[in-house]
């Protein structure tokens, strides 16, 4: 039994053939209504009782209704607007964090390049390093009250440090890094606002930290790292540098002891040669400005004690007579240091130097800069030649047939002083060639052997 054919049955069940009958004047009329006049009769009825229903409570509740509505419209009006404060947040939050980054960025920058010009002033390479400060309260003979005391740090570095040059103690350190970076006007809908605008409208919440999902500012995060790690291979550097240094150093002072030289007493007497002098401030209170890593720091106390200590033994080793007063194949060793058979007595005596024997009238040079302190005959070293090098070290120059300098003048290593004879208590043409440190007669060997490791 099909569709229809069950609607039509249950259509005439319900609505059954109904017949209305009309007397008038002795006369019958009737009416037949069908099961489909019927239906439709009802359908229209019951639309009618719809409608006069719902414009009675239309009438009855109207006022409820139009206050329902507006309720529902702020409703809807207070959640966008909240959801547009949390985008403006978001946006807000995100300008903040591209601004940090900046900072971050410039201030990496910023120290990575005070880094190397303080390498770079280390190395003697760049008039413009960033000054160095130490506290005020480091120096030993800063008194409380004292008006010259300075309250909060004392500049005492910067380009003209190393050469003693004079910084006004007024003078105060350089301030902190400050922030530069600027918030940059831009439109609400910049920096991806519009996609969190569709997952608002969407129904989706804002994540947190989504300033860490901007390209942007990974890429910016990103190249502060690697300016980070290239700052840190500074550190290794200044690292790498103090142990060379250091290395020299222990070389030279090796060398310095195969004369017979003390190199901490020969340091201390470079000190106290060039005039300077100033409070004694410790070394670990020495900071750089605009550099906040202390591994840095550090470092380069460590590498500019050491280099320091260097540049002292290399003045102090340009004084020292490492090689012998004439040169070439025509001269010969004729007597050593120490006890030896007296040419004229034939008996042990002690000899104060070495004698080379040569061409009479070779040039006899000094062996060190320094000057002339005494120029003449003095009895069995004949013409004598005595140069002061400076830090306690003499060197002697005998038997020379001729003086080509005089007292008081200035010599450099390599400067003939004078000419090979056999003046004084000499059995030939030699110069005798003598080293005092500290009024001591040394070997003069043990200075020339050690010149030999000197590159």
């Amino acid at each position: 039994m099909g569709l229809v054919e069950r609607v039509w049955a249950w259509l005439h069940e319900t609505f059954p053939e109904r017949q209305i009958y009309i007397r008038s004047d002795g006369r019958v009329q009737f009416f037949t209504f069908g099961a489909t006049l019927q239906a439709t009769l009802a359908g229209l009825t019951l639309i009618f009782l719809g409608w006069v229903a719902f414009a009675t409570v239309n009438v009855i509740f109207k006022d409820r209704i139009i206050a329902a509505k507006d309720s529902r419209y702020q409703q809807m009006q207070s959640a966008y607007e909240n959801r547009v404060g949390d985008l403006q947040t978001s946006y807000d939050d995100l300008n903040m964090a591209l601004v940090s980054a900046e900072d971050r960025f410039k201030a990496s920058a910023d120290q990575l390049q005070a880094k190397q010009n303080t390498i770079l002033h280390l190395l003697g390479k760049d008039p413009n390093a960033p000054a160095l400060t130490v506290d005020a309260s480091a120096t030993d003979d800063v008194r409380e009250g004292d008006p010259n005391t300075v309250s909060d740090s004392v500049d005492v570095g910067g380009p003209g440090a190393a050469n003693g040059s004079e910084i006004p103690p007024s003078q105060k350190p350089v301030d902190p890094q400050p922030r530069t970076a600027k918030p940059t006007k831009a439109s609400f809908l910049d920096l991806g606002t519009m996609s969190r605008l569709a997952n608002v409208f969407f129904g989706r919440k804002t994540q947190p930290h989504i300033a860490l999902r901007h390209p942007a500012l990974r890429a910016l995060a990103s190249q502060t790292d690697r300016v980070n790690r290239i700052s840190a291979t500074e550190t290794r550097f200044l690292l790498q540098a103090e142990n060379q240094v250091s290395t020299r150093v222990n070389a030279i002072e090796g060398v310095l002891r195969r004369t017979g030289v003390n190199p901490e007493q020969l340091e201390q007497r470079v000190g106290a040669s060039q005039n300077v002098g100033g409070p004694l401030i410790s070394l670990q209170s020495m900071r750089i400005a605009g550099i906040a890593d202390e591994a840095f720091q550090s470092a380069y106390r460590g590498a500019a004690s050491e280099i320091a200590q260097l540049n002292d033994l290399l003045f102090a080793m340009r004084h020292i007579p490492l090689t012998t007063p004439v040169h070439g194949s025509e001269f010969e060793r004729t007597s050593g240091f120490g006890a030896r058979i007296d040419p004229f007595t034939r008996r042990f005596a002690f000899h104060p130097g070495l004698d080379f024997a040569g061409p009479w009238g070779a040039g006899v040079q000094a062996t060190a800069p320094g000057t002339v302190v005494f120029a003449g005959g003095r009895g069995g070293y004949g013409n004598m030649v005595e140069v002061d090098h400076g830090f306690g070290i003499r060197t002697r120059y005998g038997h020379l047939s001729s003086i080509l300098v005089k007292v008081g003048a200035r010599v450099s290593k390599g400067t003939v002083v004078g000419r090979l004879g056999s003046t004084g208590r000499s059995t030939g043409p030699h110069v005798h060639y003598e080293i005092m440190y500290d009024n001591v007669v040394r070997n003069p060997n043990n200075f020339i052997e050690a010149g030999r490791h000197v590159q």
